[in-house]
């Protein structure tokens, strides 16, 4: 029994070369998509926080944060609720983006 490719050859057909398609757009133009007026809001565990936030002490284990991000990952604001992110994004004129 000859396989898919053998037969393919046999009968002169090639099999299709599918190439890699360049970004549209770089990384770095993605980051600065947002021009300082979109963010998203990220939760986090207090650990992941201390790790990004490494001059915030005190912080109780085992809670939820939310941090406000500028479009480009920049972090701007640590709150413990999502209202407070939402508030702080608005005192700024920011567009918060949704992820998904």
């Amino acid at each position: 029994m000859e396989n898919k490719n053998t037969k393919a050859a046999r009968q002169g057909r090639r099999k299709a070369v599918v190439l890699p398609v360049p970004p549209v757009m770089s990384m770095s133009d993605l980051a600065k998509l947002g021009g300082g007026k979109v963010a998203y809001i990220k939760i986090m565990t207090s650990d992941e926080a201390k790790e990004m936030f490494p001059a915030i002490e005190g912080l109780p284990q085992g809670i939820n944060l939310f941090a406000l991000h500028a479009a480009d990952g920049t972090p701007l604001a640590l709150t413990d609720s999502h209202q407070a992110a939402v508030g702080h994004a608005m005192g700024d004129e920011l567009e918060i983006a949704s992820l998904h």
